[in-house]
């Protein structure tokens, strides 16, 4: 009778707590990746940013399914974000475009986190409408990433150019409506 009062009691907590767990998962993930990039392994980064980008799908979807939404657990999904889709994209595609663009080059992903991390905060302080202000950090973010399997054909101009479009895409102020 014990063990079973435990286990209830257990998947109880997981279920209360399921978004969340899986915002975690996702920061987890998008750490891991930008400890790959740090280690040389782009590929392994590449794939970590996009089960990052898994995850973070379907935090929410988990949140509302249970009724667990909460303030909380909105800014735990910004600071995940920040991480998986700001910070590791930003360093990956600097290592593997932007390395030696000197000064400007290591411009470009500051300016794209800050970017990213202007926008969350505009999200968090924001009414829900059903509509997105600006490009989602997550869009970006998974964009940049994407963009690693064309480096050997795109020039570091390009790039040069794309973290700033993409930063300007995130800060600006035309609607997408969510999905």
């Amino acid at each position: 009778m014990f063990l079973l009062q435990k286990v209830d009691s257990t998947f109880k907590k997981i279920k209360a707590n399921a978004a969340n767990i899986i915002t975690i998962t996702n920061m987890s993930f998008g750490g891991a990746a930008i400890m790959a990039t740090l280690n040389e392994y782009h590929s392994y980064s590449v794939l970590l940013i996009f089960i990052a980008a898994f995850l973070d799908r379907y935090d929410g979807k988990v949140a509302r399914k249970f009724n667990q939404e909460s303030e909380l657990g909105k800014q735990l999904d910004s600071m995940a974000d920040i991480i998986s889709f700001g910070v590791a994209p930003a360093l990956l595609m600097y290592e593997m475009a932007l390395m030696n663009a000197g000064f400007t080059g290591m411009m470009m992903p500051v300016l794209f986190i800050a970017a990213g991390a202007l926008r969350l905060a505009r999200f968090n302080v924001m009414d829900s409408t059903g509509y997105f202000v600006g490009l989602p950090i997550t869009a970006a973010g998974t964009l940049l990433t994407f963009s690693y399997f064309f480096t050997n054909m795109l020039s570091e101009m390009f790039y040069l150019i794309l973290f700033p479009v993409l930063a300007l895409l995130m800060v600006s102020t035309f609607t997408l409506k969510k999905v």
